[in-house]
C-alpha cells in the first residue's frame, strides 16, 4: 500500500508527505525535532494538518479517558460529604477540563500548566492533566518538557495537601501522583522518539533515492559524453578527408584522370570507414554487446597506418615512433595515443593545411608514454576550416580520465603543438 492508503493509520505527525509539503510552501528544513514541533503554533485544520482517523479515535479515547476520571473524581468529592455547591463547581470544571483536550494538539504545554493549577482545588481535572501531559511530552523537546513536568508535580503535591483524599494518607497521595506523572511523562517521550525515528529513517531513505537518482544521471551524463567524445574523434578525422579530396574535386575539375580516380577512392574508403564506425558507435549505444566485436581498435601499433592514409590524402606527415615494441603499450593507452595523434593531424589539415605536421612518440615503462603534434604556420590561412574546439575539450577530458594531462597551444615561431602525457604502468 502506499502512504495514501494508509495515512488514516498514522498520526497525522506522520502522514503528510514531505515532498508534497514542500511543494505547498517553502519552510524551514526539516529536523529530527520535527514531528514533535511542527503543529505547535498552526492550526490543526488547515490542509495537509488535518486530522487523521487514528488521531480522532485517540481523542475520543483520551477524552472519555478523562471524562471517567472526572465522575470518579465528583463521585470521591459526594462521598467526603462536600457541599452540593462543591461537588457541582468539581464536575462543571471537570467537563470543561475535558473539553479543552480538543485543542491539546495546538497548545499542550499552556494547557498542560492551566490544568495543573485548576487541578489544585478541582481533582476533577487529574485525567485530563495526565493526557495533557502525555500530549506535551510527545510534542516538545525535553528541555521544555522539563520544567512543565516539575510544575505539574509540585501543583499535584499542592492539591494531595489542600484537597487530600481521605481513603489514602499524604505521602500515598504524594507518591501515587508522583508516579502517575512519571509513567506518563515516560510514555509520551518513548511515542516521541520513535516518530522522530521514523522521520529521520523516512528522511535518510529520500536522501538516498535522490543520490541513487543523482548518481543515475552522472553515469548517463558521462556516459553521452564518452560517446560524444568517441564520435568525434572517430568521425572527424574520416569527413575532414572527405571534405578535403571533395574539396580538391570541385577546385581543379581539370586535374588529371589518375588523380581524380585517387581522390574520389579515398573519398569512398573514408566513407566507408567512417559508416563503419558510426555504425559501431550507435551499436554500442543502442545496448552493450552490439557492436562489431571483430573490428580491431586503433592502438599504438596502427599508428604507422594513421600516418600512412594521412599522406595519401596529401598531407607532408613526419612520424617518429621511438617505442620500441608498439605492441606491449596497454591498449587503452595506445588507444589514447592514437586518437591525440589523430586529432592533431585533423586540426593541422583543417586549420593548416598544405603545412608539414610532425608526429613524436617516446615513453618506456614507467616512465609513461609522451605523444606531440607539431605543425608550422599555415602559409594561406583563408584556406583553413572552421572549428569549434570540441575535439581539443574531449582529448582533455579523454587524458585527465587515463591519469595523464594534455597541453597544447601555439608556438612562438608560429604554429600549433599538441602534447600529451600518458601512464604507462611497468
Amino acid at each position: 500500500m502506499t502512504r495514501a492508503e494508509y495515512r488514516w493509520l498514522l498520526p497525522s505527525d506522520l502522514a503528510d508527505d514531505p515532498a508534497e509539503e514542500a511543494a505547498a510552501a517553502p519552510r524551514q528544513a526539516p529536523t529530527p525535532d520535527a514531528p514533535a514541533t511542527r503543529h505547535e503554533g498552526t492550526r490543526w485544520w488547515r490542509p495537509g494538518r488535518r486530522r487523521t482517523v487514528r488521531d480522532w479515535v485517540v481523542d475520543t479515547v483520551a477524552f472519555a479517558f478523562a471524562a471517567l476520571l472526572g465522575v470518579l473524581a465528583a463521585e470521591a468529592s459526594r462521598g467526603m460529604d462536600n457541599a452540593a455547591a462543591v461537588v457541582v463547581a468539581d464536575q462543571i470544571v471537570a467537563a470543561a477540563a475535558c473539553c479543552a483536550l480538543w485543542v491539546r494538539r495546538r497548545w499542550s504545554v499552556q494547557l498542560t500548566a492551566v490544568l495543573s493549577v485548576v487541578g489544585v482545588i478541582a481533582p476533577g481535572v487529574g485525567g485530563a492533566l495526565l493526557v495533557a501531559l502525555f500530549t506535551a511530552a510527545v510534542r516538545v523537546p525535553f528541555g521544555r518538557l522539563a520544567p512543565l513536568g516539575l510544575f505539574a508535580m509540585a501543583c499535584s503535591i499542592a492539591q494531595a495537601v489542600v484537597r487530600p483524599d481521605p481513603s489514602m494518607g499524604l505521602l500515598a497521595g504524594i507518591i501515587a501522583s508522583a508516579v502517575l506523572l512519571l509513567l506518563v511523562t515516560g510514555w509520551g517521550m518513548l511515542v516521541r522518539a520513535r516518530r522522530q525515528l521514523v522521520v529521520a529513517l523516512r528522511e535518510r531513505a529520500a536522501r538516498a533515492e535522490a543520490e541513487a537518482e543523482l548518481r543515475a544521471e552522472q553515469a548517463q551524463r558521462a556516459a553521452r559524453e564518452a560517446i560524444a567524445r568517441e564520435m568525434h574523434d572517430v568521425l572527424a578525422h574520416r569527413l575532414t578527408l572527405l571534405s578535403v579530396h571533395a574539396g580538391a574535386l570541385e577546385f581543379r575539375p581539370d586535374a588529371a584522370p589518375a588523380d581524380v580516380a585517387r581522390a574520389a577512392g579515398v573519398i569512398r574508403d573514408s566513407a566507408h570507414d567512417a559508416l563503419q564506425d558510426l555504425r559501431e558507435i550507435i551499436g554500442v549505444l543502442r545496448a552493450p554487446g552490439e557492436g562489431d566485436p571483430d573490428r580491431p581498435q586503433p592502438t599504438l601499433a596502427t599508428l604507422d597506418e594513421l600516418a600512412a592514409e594521412s599522406r595519401q590524402a596529401g598531407m607532408r606527415v613526419t612520424l617518429d615512433n621511438g617505442v620500441p615494441n608498439p605492441s606491449g603499450v596497454p591498449a587503452a593507452t595506445g588507444r589514447a595515443v592514437y586518437r591525440v595523434a589523430q586529432e592533431g593531424l585533423t586540426n593541422a589539415r583543417k586549420h593548416a593545411p598544405g603545412a608539414e605536421v610532425t608526429v613524436t612518440v617516446r615513453g618506456r615503462p614507467g616512465d609513461g608514454l609522451t605523444v606531440e603534434v607539431r605543425n608550422p604556420a599555415a602559409e594561406d590561412r583563408a584556406a583553413g576550416m572552421p572549428g569549434a574546439g570540441q575535439g581539443l575539450i574531449g582529448l582533455t577530458e579523454r587524458a585527465v580520465l587515463a591519469g595523464g594531462r594534455l597541453d597544447h597551444g601555439p608556438l612562438p615561431e608560429g604554429g600549433f603543438a599538441l602534447r600529451a602525457w600518458l601512464p604507462w604502468p611497468v
